[in-house]
């Protein structure tokens, strides 16, 4: 698969989610795919309130450190000299899981305030994948107009919103249903559910 090769770009922002952001950076992993990681300050903050990871050497232990130091690769926000913030550095395209409200409105009006807002605006100049899941309920008239632009634009608004035709058991099954699409989205293989059409496990059948 072309780009295979090449890191993908992966923004760890403030909005509620970090179950979605722990198991997709585990997912990566698995796949054996390159990460350029970039968490916010409050991204950092959310993973401390809903997962008890209150550092990036957190993080590592959980996603497994092995893993982590053969392909995970962390920049910090400020630095908008990083390679993910250039055109000319080559990536597979970008997500941001959870995506803040706020830096939604960002990346819709081109702001490059930060390395994730301005790698952000990268990947979309440069037509590659930038996956945004937002996690808000209720969306406001400007959040409905900001996901509009950004789609405009190229991005995928994927809101962390879990189907329930796969039969979910667990709180795990859901955060799989979304972590599934996204990685469908930036073209990594995965098994992590089943697909519309095939048969549920003989254990959720009912």
């Amino acid at each position: 698969m072309a780009g295979v090769d090449r890191a993908i770009v992966f923004a760890i922002t403030g909005a509620s989610g970090a179950p979605y952001a722990v198991r997709l950076l585990e997912q990566l992993v698995v796949a054996r795919r390159r990460v350029q990681l970039v968490i916010s300050t409050h991204g950092l903050r959310l993973l401390e309130t809903e997962a008890d990871i209150g550092s990036a050497a957190d993080l590592r232990e959980r996603v497994g450190a092995a893993g982590w130091d053969e392909l995970v690769t962390v920049f910090d926000d400020s630095d908008r000299g990083a390679a993910p913030a250039s055109g000319s550095a080559r990536n597979a395209g970008m997500v941001i899981c959870p995506c803040s409200m706020g830096t939604l409105s960002a990346i819709s009006v081109g702001a490059s305030r930060s390395l994730v807002e301005r790698a952000s605006d990268v990947a979309l100049k440069e037509r590659r994948p930038l996956v945004l899941v937002p996690r808000e309920s209720p969306f406001s008239a400007i959040h409905l107009e900001n996901m509009l632009r950004v789609t405009r634009a190229g991005a995928v608004v994927l809101p962390a919103s879990p189907g329930f035709y796969h039969r979910p058991s667990t709180v795990n099954d859901l955060v799989d249903f979304i972590v599934a699409r996204i990685l469908d989205h930036l073209s990594v293989e995965h098994t992590l559910t089943r697909r519309w059409g095939e048969e549920p496990p003989a254990s959720r059948r009912r």
